[in-house]
């Protein structure tokens, strides 16, 4: 039992590979919390998953590189640019809203200076 088949591999591919960028991202830009880091990470694993191979091939096309690159390589790489790509979308997305965040403080209560 250790040949894997084709749909195996492909899935292999994809969650190595967006398992991979996630943790690079994590080295790159490090989330302010525990929750910050598993919504991060969850969501750069699923959209390196779901846009895998559907990046890695216009990655591929686009460089010139596509009948160079196996099957395999393509997907991984298609799955670690999506992953590393969301991870940024998403700590960017938080920034942004931590900084225009509501007029309530963390507990829900109003802040000093808020007049409504």
């Amino acid at each position: 039992m250790t040949d894997i088949n084709p749909a195996g591999t492909v899935w292999l591919a994809k969650l190595a590979g967006a398992i991979a960028g996630s943790a690079i991202s994590l080295a790159y830009l490090f989330p302010r919390s525990r929750r910050e880091a598993a919504l991060r990470f969850m969501t750069g694993v699923t959209g390196g998953v779901v846009f895998g191979t559907t990046a890695g091939v216009a990655v591929a096309e686009r460089l010139a590189i596509a009948d160079v690159l196996s099957e395999f390589e393509t997907v991984l790489m298609g799955a670690a640019l999506a992953s590393v790509s969301i991870w940024w979308a998403m700590g960017l997305a938080i920034r942004f809203a931590d900084r225009g965040g509501s007029p309530k403080g963390k507990n829900g209560t109003r802040k000093p200076d808020d007049p409504s």
